[in-house]
């Protein structure tokens, strides 16, 4: 029963869309109606409002890491609470992803993911937000750099030796964040993705 409430508590967590919301705050459009149509950071960033970008990232990288924090701290570390971090971590990245609140059409997890990778291990996260870095300044690409990110998490994962319940779940976050980003890696190959920073057209 506990199991079942932190991973329903964590999915409607992870339901909650900061970029909608920031969007709404700052008066500016619903970030699902331009650019790549995507609630998430980089789309709000095409709006113009490099603030209200930011708080979409630290919304959505909070949420995650909060969730499995909590889980950490009201479970004991052993086999079941291994189990339940991990259950917890992919709850809250599919709340993001498929959220109960915007009809299951949510962000592609970029953020959410980072917070849980952070709240697992912070080398975890650091080591995943530097590839990010790297990739995004040398290419000026986010779909790029979330995807090298996420191809590298479980491979740092398995190399800090995590436990494999928690390798396992950052790799079935990378998979689908990969998933997500089909439309950009089509994009990519043919050279019409959009780089960090456009503007949308009015």
């Amino acid at each position: 029963m506990l199991t079942l409430l932190f991973v329903v508590a964590a999915y409607l967590l992870g339901s909650i869309s900061f970029a909608v919301v920031t969007c709404r705050v700052f008066r500016i459009a619903d970030p699902r109606t331009y650019g790549s149509c995507n609630p998430g950071a980089t789309n709000v960033l095409r709006s113009g409002k490099k603030s209200a970008a930011a708080l979409t990232l630290l919304g959505d990288a909070a949420k995650g890491w909060v969730a499995v924090v909590l889980a950490m701290h009201f479970t004991a570390m052993d086999k079941p609470g291994l189990l339940l971090v991990a259950l917890v971590a992919l709850a809250v990245f599919l709340g993001h992803v498929f959220p109960i609140f915007l009809k299951f059409k949510g962000g592609k997890g970029v953020a959410t993911a980072l917070g849980v990778l952070l709240a697992l291990s912070p080398w975890l996260g650091l080591a995943a937000l530097a590839t990010w870095l790297l990739v995004a300044l040398v290419f000026r690409l986010s779909s790029l750099a979330a995807l090298m990110a996420a191809t590298g998490a479980p491979v740092y994962a398995l190399a800090l030796g995590l436990p494999q319940e928690w390798v396992l779940a950052s790799a079935l976050m990378s998979m689908l964040l990969i998933w997500r980003h089909k439309s950009n890696i089509q994009n990519l190959l043919a050279g019409r993705e959009s780089r960090i920073g456009k503007k949308t057209a009015e």
